[in-house]
């Protein structure tokens, strides 16, 4: 049997929670938008806390985000630039979601959290002012998103096509969800996939996101004498190390100390 090496990343307290099932996730860009980011979704029993830490947002406006994907089992992935059906440069939310499925929860900061709150845009977090988004929130989720969380997925939403720091209507036009909203606040700027094997498995392959480069798949995380731990497989024959490791944002990794 392989043997596996063990990496621990800096976790809140939530996600550390003893009997929970925790799960990292990489966002990529989409439309050329420059944005990443890493989210943390963590499990236990019903309670679901979402962590969101992402780059190259839109300054001082606000990001509504969503999981999005299915809980009776249909296969939804992220999009990439040829979902751009009409062609127009852009990947609007239309058109993403054949790909990317409906959304099932809103990842407001207050209030409801249902799929109609998708453009509660006054209850979205805003990006401060060097374009990064923190966000954490614990909500309690049905029986069907307990035992379908890595069928869902992260969408982050907001565009700036003409670089000047703002949504606007001469950006990208109107938005093909509500046209009183311009197309920039409401496009799909990164999305990462919820895949890969149950907690306490090894995770397989990669997984290809929207206008980006292959992203590793979501890493199952255990808890090895109190300690939130993400499992590699490698070669067989070679041994566990052990080492120290905080993630906050994908090439921003660092690993104080070396190996322990």
């Amino acid at each position: 049997m392989p043997a596996a090496v063990f990496l621990t990343l800096g976790l809140s307290g939530a996600a550390l929670a003893e009997g929970g099932k925790a799960y990292q996730i990489d966002l990529a860009e989409l439309n050329d938008s420059g944005s990443r980011g890493t989210v943390m979704l963590s499990l236990k029993g019903n309670q679901l806390t979402v962590q969101i830490e992402s780059e190259g947002m839109v300054p001082g406006q606000p990001s509504a985000q969503h999981l999005h994907g299915s809980t009776k089992g249909h296969d939804f992935h992220c999009p990439d630039a040829s979902d751009d059906k009409n062609r127009d440069g852009i990947l609007n939310n239309t058109e993403a979601t054949v790909d990317y499925g409906d959304i099932n929860i809103s990842l407001t900061t207050t209030g409801d959290t249902k799929a109609t709150s998708g453009l509660a845009v006054e209850r979205m977090p805003v990006a401060d002012k060097q374009g990064k988004v923190s966000y954490e929130r614990t909500i309690t989720v049905g029986q069907d998103v307990v035992e379908h969380i890595k069928d869902l997925h992260v969408v982050q939403h907001g565009i700036d096509r003409n670089n000047n720091d703002k949504y606007d209507f001469e950006g990208a036009g109107k938005s093909e969800l509500d046209p009183k909203l311009p197309q920039e606040a409401t496009a799909p700027t990164n999305c990462g996939e919820v895949k890969g094997a149950a907690v306490g498995s090894i995770p397989v392959g990669g997984i290809e996101t929207g206008g980006g480069t292959a992203q590793s798949a979501a890493m199952p995380i255990v808890m090895v004498a109190g300690v939130a731990v993400v499992v590699y497989a490698v070669t067989a024959g070679a041994i566990a190390v052990g080492r120290k490791r905080v993630a906050v944002l994908p090439g921003r990794t660092q690993t104080p100390g070396g190996a322990a």
